[in-house]
C-alpha cells in the first residue's frame, strides 16, 4: 500500500524550517488570512503561484484550472472572485496563463479530446475569432500567441462580472492583470496594463473594442 510517507515527511521538515524561522508564522496564519491578490491561473503543476512570486501561505488565493478559464456560467471560480472581492477585500486579481500549456493547444487541435472539449469550447471560439493572425503563424507559435489571447479574454471576462462591476462602482480599489509565465525561464511577463474601471461591451463580431485593450504587440 502506498501510504505517500514521503510527502508527510517533507512536510514535517517545511513545518519545522518555518517555525524555527517564525515561531508565530502558523499561529497567526490560522487567526485570519488577509491576502492582497487572487491569482487565477492554470492547474499546470509547474506553475505554483506562492512559488513563482516569491509569496509565503496566506498571502495570495488562489483558483485554478485547465487554462485559466473565466467562465460565465462556472459557480466554482465566480464563487471564488466573490469572495475575494466581497470578503477578502482583495487589491489585485491576477489573470496568469503559461506558454505552452496543454489545455490551449488541445483547443487548436482538430479532433476530440473527451469531455475537456466542452471546457475549452471558448478558447476555440477565440481561435476562430483570431484565425487569420494564427494560421500566419508556425504551430508553436500559434499556441504561444494564443495563449496570450487567452489571458486577455478570461480577464476581460473578469472584468465584466457583476461582482467586479459592482464592486467598482462601490469605490473598491481593484485592479486586474494579465500576466503569462514561461516555464523555460522562470519569468512573469505582463500583456497588458491592468484594468481598474468597467470595460465597454464588445464590438458586434465579439472581439473587444480597441481601447478595451492595447495589443501587446
Amino acid at each position: 500500500m502506498h501510504t505517500l510517507i514521503h510527502l508527510l515527511d517533507n512536510n514535517k521538515v517545511w513545518s519545522n524550517a518555518i517555525n524555527a524561522s517564525d515561531p508565530e508564522f502558523f499561529r497567526k496564519l490560522a487567526e485570519q488570512q488577509h491576502p492582497e491578490y487572487l491569482w487565477i491561473g492554470c492547474s499546470d503543476s509547474r506553475v505554483p503561484a506562492n512559488q513563482i512570486t516569491g509569496l509565503a501561505p496566506g498571502e495570495i488565493f488562489v483558483h485554478r484550472n485547465v487554462a485559466n478559464i473565466v467562465a460565465e456560467t462556472d459557480f466554482n471560480v465566480l464563487t471564488v472572485i466573490q469572495y475575494a472581492v466581497d470578503v477578502l477585500k482583495v487589491r489585485h486579481i491576477i489573470i496568469c496563463g503559461h506558454y505552452g500549456c496543454g489545455g490551449v493547444q488541445a483547443a487548436l487541435e482538430n479532433f476530440r479530446h473527451g469531455m475537456i472539449d466542452n471546457w475549452l469550447a471558448g478558447i476555440r471560439s477565440l481561435s476562430r475569432l483570431h484565425r487569420k493572425e494564427l494560421d500566419a503563424l508556425p504551430p508553436d507559435a500559434a499556441v504561444d500567441r494564443l495563449c496570450e489571447l487567452n489571458v486577455l479574454a478570461q480577464a476581460r471576462h473578469v472584468a465584466r462580472t457583476t461582482i467586479l462591476e459592482d464592486a467598482w462602482e462601490r469605490g473598491q480599489l481593484i485592479s486586474i492583470h494579465s500576466w503569462i509565465y514561461r516555464l523555460e525561464t522562470g519569468i512573469i511577463t505582463p500583456l497588458a496594463p491592468c484594468m481598474q474601471k468597467p470595460l465597454h461591451f464588445s464590438t458586434i463580431d465579439g472581439r473587444p473594442p480597441a481601447d478595451d485593450f492595447p495589443d501587446s504587440h
